[in-house]
């Protein structure tokens, strides 16, 4: 593996280079979620939870609806994880004020405590390689997953800055 220090590679878009970065999204990946993963396994949820969990954390009194379109997953998919929040005591659903066929999601305060304990694995470990890169790197690393991510969701960032 080359040096990650040495500097741009003018060459970035040969076969090499790409799978470098194939590799190291799957190895950051797997170490950005493994402390996770473990807090999760001692509860029996999963990736699926978290998702569910940070995103409803991250925007409380989100409609159901708008959680499928964030996670782009089936209602299926969505009702079992869900649904066992909910039971758990995790996750608060209310009606919908104006509409009472929405289901309104917040987290309870059990919820609030797993969302803390799993981001802040996740803070700690991202702030510590923002650190070591600097802030032109992390500029760069900020555009290179914006440009991996679909159309749809960079929507969020352009309309908000963050989200």
């Amino acid at each position: 593996m080359s040096d990650l220090k040495s500097g741009p590679n003018p060459l970035f878009l040969r076969e090499e280079e790409l799978r470098q970065a194939i590799e190291l999204l799957y190895f950051a990946y797997r170490g950005f979620t493994a402390e996770p993963d473990q807090i999760l396994s001692d509860y029996g949820f999963g990736r699926a939870h978290h998702r569910v969990i940070y995103f409803v954390g991250r925007h409380p009194g989100i409609t159901v609806s708008e959680l499928l379109r964030i996670l782009g997953i089936t209602k299926q998919s969505l009702s079992r994880v869900l649904g066992q929040l909910v039971q758990e005591g995790f996750i608060r659903q209310t009606m919908g004020t104006r509409d009472r066929r929405q289901r309104l999601l917040e987290l309870a305060e059990k919820g609030r405590a797993l969302e803390k304990a799993l981001t802040d694995t996740q803070r700690v470990r991202l702030a510590q390689a923002f650190r070591e890169s600097g802030a032109e790197a992390v500029e760069g690393f900020r555009a290179v997953l914006y440009n991996l991510t679909d159309e749809v969701y960079r929507r969020r960032f352009d309309a908000h800055g963050t989200s």
